[in-house]
């Protein structure tokens, strides 16, 4: 519930919102009735935790001497097939690639045909071991949504995010409203 506080806070701060605030303010009601929210680790269940410790593990094979931002994600597949990736980033900023897609981008190409059940992200600045707060960025969300219609089933998505809580995702859509997909190319 405080992120639907801080939430709330946001609408009632930015101006640009106001016209729309009832429609805002019920949207973010709806979508907060789907998230599992976690005060601490021990409280989540066991393959989320499991998911997140693979997911610290696999940040630690991150290539991040830019940001200095370690990513790392582990997923598990239907059939139980743990797969981790981690951020790698190229002098040559757009070449760089997220954990989430690393780990996503292995998933199907090592493991044709097997359906995705769930993701944990994690991150943590350099040499340091306490995770931060961090989200998947437009891209990966973007990814994780055709991820979701190309197997004709969501997943859930596992985040360390704001107010040091865990947050568990029923679908990792659900980060990305009016996304966009097939039918926005009109075809």
């Amino acid at each position: 519930m405080d992120l639907m506080v801080k939430l709330f806070k946001i609408i009632n701060l930015n101006s640009s919102l106001q016209p729309n605030r009832t429609k805002s303010v019920d949207l973010i009601c709806n979508f907060m009735k789907k998230v599992e929210t976690f005060d601490d680790f021990e409280s989540m269940d066991q393959e989320s935790r499991y998911l997140v410790h693979k997911a610290k593990e696999a940040a630690q094979q991150a290539y991040a001497p830019y940001s200095k931002f370690h990513v790392g994600a582990a997923l598990i597949l239907e059939d139980g097939t743990l797969v981790t990736g981690s951020n790698q980033e190229n002098a040559s900023y757009p070449l760089c690639m997220c954990g989430e897609r690393v780990a996503l981008y292995a998933a199907v190409s090592l493991n044709p045909g097997k359906r995705i059940e769930k993701l944990a992200v994690v991150a943590h600045r350099k040499n340091q071991k306490e995770l931060v707060a961090a989200t998947p960025c437009g891209a990966c969300r973007q990814v994780m949504h055709e991820f979701e219609e190309r197997q004709k089933k969501s997943f859930s998505l596992v985040l360390y995010g704001p107010l040091n809580k865990w947050y568990v995702f029923p679908s990792a859509s659900d980060l990305l409203p009016m996304a966009f997909d097939k039918d926005s190319l009109g075809r």
